[in-house]
């Protein structure tokens, strides 16, 4: 008995999922769970999915892609939000990887929720994914053992302590912190501050806040300078409180570096309700986006936190991987100063 031919493909964009499963003898939701990987699917019906996927030339907004490549054309973005995150600093590096990955026709997955090492596991065993970009990374993050033994490549947006084995893209943030402190120096100050991230973000030992304040007393430490360094909250009365107990207890601070983007405006209005104007009594210089430090009175001396490179250079490298190329292990970013408004010489 002869075989009938195959069935011809019918042009694109005439074919709906209705059609596929029609076509399959499944229903509408199978499809979708086979497309997108979000459930599993026995191997014998995702196969007659795919067939007549094939026969009936249907192309969902990435399915020709994945069906050819067997990839999903989709990466996850994992940024827990955790306590003492800034939300809008963390929505730019969003930003930034999201518009980067459709420069090379990839989705985002974005995955917020804090679960760790079994969240990276589900997300990667669910077959939704080519790779990923993981943001907050602590010095001995634990989700880092993990991603070496991953079949998906993976990128992070940040540095833990050891680097083996792992992809690495950040702001060199202990070379921001000695930057800041050379430029105070430079300027005749000998006794600085550094009002640092929430006390949360220090508890959970992450990666850019402990690389700027090993960076801060270095810098301080190889100068001969006096110092002292503090957590900062970012509420307004929080910022009060550690501004006045640092005045109090250092009445000749005459500089003061800022790595906390929610606290940077309440700092300011902290010296200024006690008295100390910016930069006639107290120079204040900080770490954070532009944005941040033009849009306050006085504009900030400040190191830009890059996140548009950043996210690029991050979607760069995870495509290489994909792709089978080789990668630096560990890219930092030089870091630069742009002094303004808010530093001057000490009196």
């Amino acid at each position: 008995m002869t075989e009938p031919p195959p069935a011809r493909p019918i042009r694109i964009g005439t074919v709906t999922i209705s059609d596929v499963a029609r076509h399959a003898g499944v229903a509408v939701s199978t499809v979708s769970y086979v497309l997108s990987g979000k459930r599993t699917i026995s191997a014998a019906t995702r196969q007659r999915v795919l067939a007549s996927v094939r026969a009936l030339g249907y192309h969902p907004h990435a399915g020709a892609r994945a069906l050819a490549s067997n990839r999903s054309n989709v990466i996850a973005l994992v940024l827990p939000l955790r306590a003492g995150m800034h939300l809008p600093v963390l929505m730019q590096f969003a930003s930034a990887v999201v518009t980067n990955a459709r420069r090379f026709d990839h989705d985002v997955l974005l995955v917020t929720a804090d679960e760790g090492q079994e969240g990276i596991r589900r997300v990667a065993a669910s077959a939704m994914v080519d790779g990923l970009v993981l943001m907050d990374v602590e010095m001995h993050d634990p989700r880092v053992p993990l991603l070496r033994q991953l079949d998906q490549p993976s990128v992070l947006i940040g540095f833990p302590e050891e680097t083996t084995g792992v992809t690495c893209v950040d702001l060199d943030f202990q070379r921001a912190g000695k930057m800041c402190v050379e430029h105070l120096a430079n300027l005749g100050h000998s006794d600085i501050a550094l009002l640092g991230a929430p006390r949360a973000v220090y508890q959970r030992d992450t990666g850019f806040a402990r690389r700027t304040m090993a960076g801060f007393n270095a810098a301080v430490r190889d100068l001969g300078l006096r110092s002292v360094v503090s957590s900062c909250e970012e509420l307004p009365e929080a910022a009060h409180r550690t501004i006045a107990a640092l005045l109090a207890k250092r009445p000749e601070l005459s500089a003061v570096v800022v790595h906390n983007e929610a606290a940077v405006g309440h700092v300011l209005a902290a010296l200024a309700s006690l008295g100390r104007c910016v930069p006639d009594d107290v120079s204040v210089v900080a770490i954070c986006p532009d944005e941040v430090a033009e849009r306050v009175t006085p504009s900030l001396s400040s190191v830009l936190v890059p996140a548009e490179d950043v996210g690029r250079h991050a979607i760069e490298m995870l495509m290489r991987k994909l792709n089978g190329l080789e990668v630096e292990n560990a890219t930092l970013l030089a870091p630069r100063l742009i002094p303004r408004a808010s530093t001057a010489a000490r009196r």
